[in-house]
């Protein structure tokens, strides 16, 4: 089992689950982050104050996915997130030793479904 993290430009998202949809990846947590990295921001006025903006808007989506649907998940993020430009995201793949279903008390691949 792995946890796949993926950091997004947010108007990408219908893009990501179409993709993630057509690979069969239905499940997954998205939430709002915010973060620097090679782009690493803008400068712009704000009341004829100039400031600063090194935080930038992205999605974080985490996946948990049995051993054979690890290449499909991170091959359909990249098809829908790629732009080809400074910015697209990253994908983190972690080791997930354990999975529990609350609602059944299932655990390990049987809970991730």
């Amino acid at each position: 089992m792995k946890l796949i993290v993926a950091l997004i430009q947010p108007h990408k998202l219908p893009d990501v689950k179409k993709a993630l949809y057509e690979a069969e990846v239905y499940k997954m947590t998205v939430t709002n982050a915010l973060g620097s990295g090679q782009q690493k921001g803008y400068t712009e006025t704000y009341r004829g104050v100039l400031q600063e903006v090194n935080l930038l808007k992205k999605l974080r989506l985490e996946i948990a996915v049995n051993e054979e649907f690890v290449e499909p998940t991170i091959a359909a993020i990249v098809k829908g997130a790629q732009t080809g430009k400074i910015g697209d995201g990253k994908i983190f793949v972690i080791d997930l030793p354990e999975c529990i279903r609350i609602r059944t008390g299932e655990r390990g691949n049987n809970a991730i479904g």
